[in-house]
């Protein structure tokens, strides 16, 4: 029996994970923040409102300083200027000892203008002007050449500087981790670094401060730091055998994870993030082991992500709630992806600031944005929400006040609760007049 052709047809498949609950547990509800009702909060300073814990800023900044403490001495942690430069949380930072790390001549600006001493900035960053660097090296700062451009720029620098110019490379170098960030500072394994060395250090008005490497960025691998170590050491003791000088300060970069859980992780970062400890025992055994004896540099960290992402928290309303084709609810927030850029990546995890007694069901949470791109969660488990109830979104201090923009919408204010329970505004509201500012009437 002859059976009829059918064409071929094509049918949509859902997007849903497998356990679509997998991702989705809702924490208990949390109606304050460090002891100040989030009631109170918004009514105060409005919604959305990223809100920072100053008593989780500085536990956070001492659990790193304590973990390193019986590893290696001395180390020096300099606070990441991109990852949030709003001048209350540096400040934070510089109280608690931490030195300014910035990566344009605009954050050395605002270092400078917040009270922090050239000499106690590390410039970093693809792009530093000549009169940048000439004004670096007078006041000071840790400058770490980033081009075979910028090593002409300083070579004609030291022919007419009044004083010695003291200069650190960038390295990139495989450390294990995947993909090998080759974009900034000097190759290692093809020998850039080394011809970036030669260059510098043949000049007798230059010498070697210290060496510098990032090797990227959430880096849950602890020994790869230890492999960065290890090399860095060996090109630093090259440059000792060759020219002489031995560097005072080798920096390790930044890269520390936070309990920002990354997209595709299957479980909460609290089962998979390393402690703090076992970054600072990987990154001692390896300097102990293969530092020459009675040398014994300064440990530069610049952490960012990892220092202040649990501080910072983002509060926003419901303005109305839809229904999905697929039955699930839609949300739609009054804080999208022009607040909270690192929904990108990171798994953002809506929480409740009140009880409900309705079963959670799955929901999606959308900004305001008139954009289809524009969404905070795609999947997460919620009881049904009120028009204008407030979630609270943990874990977003890092780099969403930076970058955040006034993309269709103005930015909200950033408030911190201080450790005694006072409530500081670190950054007002924006008005439609402070963003016409700069623009003729």
């Amino acid at each position: 029996m002859l059976k009829t052709l059918e064409p071929p047809r094509l049918e949509l498949l859902s997007g849903q994970t497998a356990n679509p609950f997998s991702h989705t547990t809702t924490a208990p509800a949390e109606p304050e923040i460090d002891g100040v009702p989030i009631e109170e909060l918004t009514r105060s300073y409005g919604s959305p409102l990223f809100v920072f814990s100053e008593r989780v800023l500085t536990d956070t900044l001492q659990s790193w300083k304590s973990a390193f403490a019986p590893c290696y001495s001395p180390v020096t942690f300099g606070w990441s200027y991109k990852t949030n430069y709003l001048r209350g949380i540096c400040r934070v930072f510089h109280e608690e000892g931490s030195l300014a790390e910035v990566v344009s001549e605009m954050e050395y600006r605002k270092a400078r203008a917040t009270g922090v001493a050239g000499r106690d900035i590390i410039l970093n960053g693809p792009h530093k002007p000549k009169h940048l660097l000439q004004e670096a090296f007078a006041e000071g700062a840790k400058v770490h050449v980033d081009s075979f451009d910028e090593v002409d720029d300083i070579l004609a620098l030291a022919e007419t500087s009044p004083v010695p110019l003291k200069v650190g490379i960038r390295v990139n170098l495989d450390a294990g981790i995947q993909p090998v960030w080759s974009r900034f500072g000097f190759h290692l394994e093809s020998g850039e670094a080394r011809q970036a060395l030669q260059q510098l250090l043949a000049h007798d008005r230059i010498s070697l401060s210290g060496l510098h490497t990032h090797i990227g960025t959430y880096i849950l691998e602890p020994q790869a730091y230890a492999t960065a170590a290890e090399k860095l050491l060996e090109l630093a003791y090259w440059a000792e055998d060759v020219f002489g000088q031995r560097i005072e300060h080798l920096d390790l970069g930044g890269g520390f994870p936070s309990p920002a859980r990354l997209k595709g992780m299957y479980h909460s970062p609290d089962v998979y993030l390393p402690k703090p400890e076992a970054y600072a025992e990987a990154i001692g055994t390896a300097l102990r082991t293969h530092l020459r004896p009675g040398h014994r540099p300064e440990l530069l960290l610049e952490s960012g992500r990892g220092l202040v992402d649990a501080s910072g928290t983002l509060l926003t309303s419901v303005l109305t709630r839809k229904t999905c084709a697929d039955g699930r609810n839609l949300y739609v927030m009054d804080a999208g992806v022009n607040l909270l850029y690192t929904a990108t990546w990171y798994e953002l995890q809506p929480c409740l600031t009140r009880e409900h007694e309705d079963p959670a069901t799955l929901s999606q949470l959308a900004g305001p944005l008139c954009m289809n791109i524009d969404m905070l969660h795609t999947n997460c488990a919620l009881p049904r929400l009120d028009r204008g109830e407030v979630l609270r979104i943990p874990n977003v201090g890092a780099y969403n006040v930076t970058q955040s923009m006034q993309f269709i919408a103005l930015r909200p204010a950033v408030v911190m609760i201080r450790k005694h329970g006072a409530v500081d505004v670190l950054r007002a509201a924006e008005t439609l007049d402070g963003v016409e500012a700069g623009e003729p009437r």
